[in-house]
């Protein structure tokens, strides 16, 4: 790094929420696909509840980054420094430290600090790096900001749950058929459009029209992550339906002695103040969390049966 200058951005937030809560958020990254925007996957591959290491995927300037990162967690102080093992070009270092400040019992100011440097300083990379850095940290606060100040509800505003089905079909099949989203509009009913980009093995851009029970039709734009040698796919919408502040999910393929079970899994985080603009006046939490599991389970189930079915009858010539 000799000779490369150091750049240096710091962000600061106040939130009306306890200190506690805000660290709570910022400190378990496998949540950030829900409440960190640019975010999109977190594969923890290490934690003692002191040290996290993990690969990353992100959105920056419109394109996906990913990045093997490790933090060190300090709660009594409620710090976390954090390091990118392996930086994403053009970036040559990235660090910085999350700081949460008690402002009382329910305030506090979350600080975003990072330093990083460009090979060979060279003006386009350093400021692409600024651009992202800045664009990020922003929403990054935002969101955190509005999450934590909703954290009394924050509860019955998160849903997850999962959907399987059993098949005897080869797994393979089963994955090739999740992973083959660009023809899911000839094989899917309520796929009605997608358009997917794959410029990275494995990083698929897609968006998607979807047709839902009243026969409208809504769009969706997703990144999603595949790894075929694991038969999992795991996905972020970065553009969701209205009734869903954040959305991510995961198709997995898991072969056991007697067959093979295919599960899709969600989570999502409700977004209260579209429930009466969606559903109704009046409509409530306890409506919205029942939508959006029926809707989301049923579109999914009928592509794990398809799934099922493409691979159950799938001829296979040897």
């Amino acid at each position: 790094m000799s000779g490369e200058r150091v750049h240096r951005t710091s962000y600061e937030i106040d939130v009306a929420a306890p200190a506690g809560v805000v660290y709570g958020l910022i400190a378990d990254t496998t949540q950030w696909p829900l409440f960190v925007p640019p975010s999109v996957h977190v594969e923890r591959l290490d934690f003692d509840g002191v040290l996290d290491r993990f690969q990353m995927w992100v959105t920056a300037n419109g394109a996906v980054k990913s990045w093997l990162s490790r933090r060190t967690l300090d709660p009594g102080r409620m710090r976390i420094q954090f390091l990118q093992e392996l930086p994403a070009a053009p970036a040559v270092s990235m660090g910085g430290t999350w700081i949460v400040e008690e402002r009382g019992s329910e305030r506090c100011r979350l600080r975003l600090e990072h330093e990083f440097t460009a090979a060979d300083d060279r003006p386009d990379d350093a400021a692409w790096l600024l651009l992202a850095t800045d664009t990020n940290s922003r929403a990054e606060l935002a969101q955190l900001k509005e999450t934590a100040e909703r954290w009394q509800r924050l509860d019955g505003l998160l849903l997850t749950f999962e959907d399987s089905v059993r098949t005897q079909g080869p797994a393979e099949l089963v994955y090739d058929f999740l992973y083959g989203v660009a023809d899911w509009p000839e094989r899917v009913p309520h796929v009605a459009r997608v358009d997917v980009v794959e410029d990275l093995p494995g990083v698929q851009v897609m968006s998607m029209d979807t047709r839902i029970a009243d026969g409208s039709v809504h769009t969706t734009d997703s990144v999603r992550i595949c790894f075929p040698h694991a038969w999992r796919i795991v996905y972020k919408q970065t553009r969701t339906p209205l009734l869903m502040e954040a959305h991510t999910g995961e198709w997995s393929v898991v072969a056991d002695g007697t067959g093979v079970t295919v599960t899709s899994q969600h989570s999502v985080l409700l977004r209260e103040e579209a429930f009466e603009r969606v559903l109704g006046p009046g409509a409530d939490v306890h409506q919205a969390r029942a939508f959006v599991r029926e809707a989301l389970g049923r579109n999914s189930t009928a592509t794990l049966e398809l799934a099922k079915r493409h691979a159950e009858s799938a001829v296979r010539i040897l």
